[in-house]
Order: C-alpha cells, then structure tokens, then sequence
C-alpha cells in the first residue's frame, strides 16, 4: 500500500480542479487501487491511501491526475505503507 498526503491553499484553481480529481478517485475505488482518501477536517490537506502493487503503479496513479500539479496543491509525502491489520 502508499500513502499520499497533500497540503491545500486557497488557490481558486485547486477547488474547479476538484469535482474531477473525486471522478477519478471513484473510478479508482472502484477498480481497488484506492481504499480510501479525503480532506482533513480543516480542509488544510488530504490523506489518500491506494492499495497497488508496486511504487511504479502508485507513481503511474499520480502522474495520470492532473490535480496533483494544480496550483493550490502540494504533495507533502508519498510512502509506502505495510499495514498489520485490514
């Protein structure tokens, strides 16, 4: 699994970017390469965690979405994760 954490500012191209960053994320969740992702309850980022099976399968997810290059958003961290309980 990986983690992609983002940071939000007020940038009014983030918020008209965003109805189709969440298409993409359903489409995702559905396929279940994504397990679950939202803001944080400041809106001040978000938390985003996808189940693929290699780094270069979660880089390919972040390339593909132009959102995460939109001005108001920044990636903070990408890692992966070995959770102990699902």
């Amino acid at each position: 699994m990986f983690i992609l954490e983002l940071s939000f500012s007020d940038e009014p191209d983030r918020l008209a970017a965003r109805p189709a960053h969440r298409e993409r994320l359903q489409a995702l969740h559905q396929e279940g390469r994504l397990v679950m992702a939202g803001p944080f309850a400041d809106d001040s980022g978000a938390m985003l965690i996808f189940d693929v099976p290699d780094a270069e399968a979660f880089a390919a997810i972040v390339a593909e979405d132009p959102y995460y290059r939109t001005p108001g958003v920044t990636i903070t961290s990408q890692r992966e994760w070995s959770p102990i309980v699902r």
